[in-house]
């Protein structure tokens, strides 16, 4: 077995065993902060537009890698098993197999206690959860579930299986430009620019996927693969991501169920009417479709390794 293969087996089983580790200095918070510093650092030097936001971008990416190699290969010069677990840190910090379906899972524990349901959906989601009644925390949980499939599991998987952790790094410090740049407002609809185009384009092609993974999956759950194949050609375009309609709208035909429907963000109601899937399949929703949603969402996760693992095997016996 190659090196490559086990750092993402060993990463994948860490993370699946431990789930995401929180503390200070978690390479994402890291991350955060140099975001935060730059953006600082190039405001006050009047450098708020695209060109600073492309810097800005420049910067983190540059940065991240940087201090990855920097310290792999200072370990590398001691031992090599030094660098090689220094790799498998920052491979299993940055994947998130476990704690997109934990996260869901502690939302249908407690779902007949509406407070702590919506305090465990604050970690999933960025509307506001104060005005959600039983049926609307399911919903809004299985469109944070079905959307984070591609940016949080698909998307960073198969960038560590592809290119290594170069591309796993890449893509991580791309998702969190956006998470903290990418919006559209006075702020940040110029300087954003580079993070929210970039985190497009690095998500495009895993959200098409994603709809056959779900798919493939509904059919061995014995769901409706065939309502996952045609809801994203109709429902997509009811999210502004270029991308995220995808998976969301796979997953609502899977299970067969509407999604959206009243959505508040910052005090102000910004969709009552429209919801996501055909208008005979059921809006108000339960345990049992939360249920379903993981169980889905947990196979998709399943599958997503192994394809990855064969991408990685693939591109090791490429000739050289």
């Amino acid at each position: 077995m190659t090196e490559h293969l086990a750092l993402i087996l060993a990463a994948c089983l860490l993370d699946v065993a431990l789930g995401d580790p929180v503390y200070r200095w978690h390479p994402i918070r890291l991350v955060g902060d140099l975001i935060l510093a730059g953006e600082r650092l190039f405001f006050a030097v009047g450098l708020n537009g695209r060109l600073g936001g492309v810097l800005h971008w420049l910067l983190t990416v540059a940065g991240a890698l940087g201090v990855w190699f920097g310290i792999r290969a200072g370990l590398g010069l001691v031992h090599p098993w030094l660098a090689f677990l220094w790799d498998l840190y920052i491979a299993y910090s940055l994947l998130c197999l476990r704690g997109l379906v934990e996260q869901g899972w502690r939302v249908l524990r407690d779902l007949e206690d509406l407070p702590a349901a919506r305090e465990h959906m604050k970690m999933l989601v960025g509307r506001d959860t104060e005005p959600l009644k039983r049926d609307g925390i399911v919903r809004a949980t299985i469109e944070s579930l079905s959307e984070n499939l591609t940016d949080a599991v698909l998307t960073p998987l198969w960038a560590l299986c592809l290119f290594g952790l170069p591309g796993l790094i890449l893509v991580k410090a791309v998702s969190t430009l956006d998470s903290m740049v990418g919006y559209r407002n006075a702020r940040y609809e110029r300087f954003g620019w580079a993070g929210a185009r970039s985190d497009d384009l690095v998500h495009w092609l895993p959200a098409r996927i994603s709809v056959l993974l779900i798919a493939v999956s509904a059919a061995l759950l014995r769901l409706h693969p065939w309502l996952a194949l045609r809801s994203p050609w109709r429902y997509r375009r009811l999210l502004p991501s270029p991308n995220s309609g995808w998976s969301e709208a796979a997953c609502a035909g899977a299970l067969r169920v509407r999604l959206l429907g009243p959505v508040w963000r910052d005090g102000q109601l910004i969709n009552r009417e429209v919801f996501m899937g055909d208008p005979n399949w059921p809006a108000g929703l339960g345990a049992a479709d939360l249920r379903r949603a993981l169980t889905l969402i947990a196979l998709c996760c399943l599958f997503a390794v192994v394809l990855g693992l064969t991408m990685a095997s693939d591109r090791l016996l490429l000739p050289s």
